[in-house]
């Protein structure tokens, strides 16, 4: 659908695919594919919480990645107010 809208909210160890330098299983960085989904609309949003939760800092992660106080919060509000559909990999 192209008028679709998608939101990547992550937290705890989901943040792990945007920080600088990730990779997968087969060594290619994330960096690529999520330039690309942005470039295309997706947003990817990581957890304030986690961050703190793990000490992590923003200057860790990809430029694409944005930031919500609380990942958990952030997809309830998507649901109830933004009409968004909550898809778990």
């Amino acid at each position: 659908d192209p008028g679709a809208k998608i939101t990547v909210v992550t937290h705890a160890l989901g943040v792990d695919f945007l920080l600088e330098g990730a990779k997968d299983a087969n060594g290619g960085a994330f960096a690529g594919p999520v330039s690309a989904l942005t470039a295309r609309g997706v947003k990817f949003e990581v957890c304030d919480i986690t961050l703190r939760n793990r000490k992590l800092k923003r200057d860790q992660f990809i430029p694409e990645a944005t930031y919500v106080p609380s990942g958990v919060a952030e997809i309830t509000r998507l649901q109830q107010r933004e009409g968004y559909a909550y898809l778990r990999p």
